[in-house]
């Protein structure tokens, strides 16, 4: 099975593909040296792994088995949650719902509304950018990419209705891309333009992986790489949502057939294009890019394709990116290719990690998995104090000799949340959901700090 999808653009890859695993397959994986044998991965002939990463390729392709197994009621169940969570607030709370319901008057929310909130929306229902951070503030970027950020996870009308009547900005749009690989629409983003500050800054922010969505956990949970000439290894299930074209990789510029399909563009050329168009006719027009999570990722690779494609106007127009909570991209050759490019542009790079929060932490930074972090990391800790460190502590997350101090902290931030909105103000006001992850949090810590409001 040598070089079967990839070897046009990379010689050197690891590509799982778990849809067509089996039972024998699967153990063949774990126990076997000739990977390039096995149905279930694609890779060059000679290809030799070690046992442990023979382990990390069973449990990456084992998780997306499963995930792809359960979609369809992982969704039912989110979709269930979301829409109890939203008629609990159209009806104000629990007792005047049942008050409603009595008479006959309950208000069902829609979710396509304005009102209507996702999960995620839940955890933080904040609205407001900050009024203390004005444009011109060195914290504004940050400020106004966090919010872009956290209002990605949001249907369309929610997002335009936000942008527009609340933060006073244009709204350019919110679009759903095709996933090559996974053969449907499962990458978000919106963007908008802030006409507030000197020049015309456009905002592109990635979505992040909704709680329920078992395409993106796939995402996250898929190990495989690409090696791309001078630029290093990258992950290689960011890649694919971004827009990475089967048998092709990334070309310069493609033609536009799979719109004679019907199916969405690729989320890198369809975005590309539209910042083109809007910076050719705007010579003040900047932008800079965003994203939590996964949406994070995909905001740094981004740029990395960018610097890839050489694009000159995009590149120098590019204020910043702003990440938070993001996993690591790319092996340490790709973070040295990365410095350089956004040295070149003079290109800021943030990366805002929170106390415990497991995602920064993964995949591995080890010689497993190779996966290293780059750029300038800004962390803050559950006092909300901030400080430039070159790595987060407790790097790859799962340390014996951190369980004890990680425990005592999600005990912290459990009783924090009954008393920080009458230290620092009612924005830091925390609900049912988030004080829920809280109580998550004290078996596996990190869980609720991948949820908190508070990102900067």
């Amino acid at each position: 099975m040598a070089c079967g999808c990839s070897g046009s653009f990379s010689s050197n890859y690891m590509l799982l593909k778990p849809e067509e695993v089996d039972v024998s397959d699967l153990f063949g994986v774990l126990f076997s040296s000739d990977l390039e044998k096995r149905k279930s991965v694609d890779c060059p002939e000679s290809t030799t792994e070690n046992f442990n990463q023979r382990w990390i390729i069973f449990v990456s392709i084992s998780v997306q088995k499963f995930l792809q197994s359960v979609a369809k009621p992982m969704a039912s169940v989110g979709s269930m949650m979301e829409m109890w969570l939203n008629l609990l607030s159209s009806n104000h709370n629990l007792g005047m719902l049942l008050l409603n319901y009595l008479r006959g008057k309950v208000v069902v929310p829609d979710k396509t509304s304005a009102n209507y909130l996702s999960f995620i929306g839940n955890v933080d229902k904040r609205v407001e950018l900050d009024k203390n951070i004005k444009p011109g503030d060195s914290r504004y970027y940050g400020a106004l990419s966090m919010m872009a950020a956290k209002v990605s996870y949001e249907n369309n009308a929610y997002i335009e209705t936000t942008v527009r009547d609340h933060w006073k900005m244009e709204f350019l749009g919110a679009f759903d891309f095709w996933n090559d690989y996974q053969q449907k629409a499962t990458t978000q983003a919106c963007m908008l333009r802030d006409k507030n500050v000197d020049s015309d800054l456009i905002i592109v922010a990635f979505r992040g992986t909704e709680t329920f969505d078992a395409d993106a956990w796939c995402t996250d949970f898929d190990i495989s790489w690409y090696e791309l000439p001078n630029m290093g290894k990258v992950h290689g299930g960011f890649t694919k949502a971004l827009g990475l074209k089967k048998n092709q990789g990334w070309p310069k510029e493609i033609d536009h057939e799979q719109a004679s399909h019907n199916q969405p563009p690729l989320a890198y050329y369809a975005i590309r294009q539209k910042l083109r168009d809007l910076l050719q006719t705007n010579e003040r027009a900047k932008l800079i890019l965003t994203g939590h999570s996964l949406g994070g990722a995909l905001a740094i690779l981004f740029a990395s394709v960018l610097a890839l494609h050489e694009e000159v106007l995009l590149l120098e127009r590019l204020e910043g990116v702003y990440t938070f909570g993001q996993p690591r991209v790319g092996d340490e050759k790709f973070g040295k290719y990365m410095e350089e490019q956004l040295e070149n542009y003079s290109i800021p790079y943030y990366r805002y990690v929170y106390s415990n929060d497991m995602v920064p932490r993964l995949p591995y930074d080890d010689s497993t998995l190779m996966f290293k972090h780059f750029g300038t990391c800004l962390y803050f800790n559950s006092f909300y104090e901030g400080k430039i460190v070159s790595e987060e502590p407790n790097k790859n997350y799962f340390s014996l000799l951190a369980m004890i101090p990680k425990g005592i902290n999600g005990i912290w931030e459990l009783l924090r949340s009954f008393i920080i909105p009458h230290i620092k103000g009612p924005d830091y006001e925390e609900g049912l959901v988030l004080r829920m992850m809280r109580l998550i949090g004290l078996v596996m810590a990190g869980i609720s700090a991948s949820f908190n409001p508070r990102l900067c």
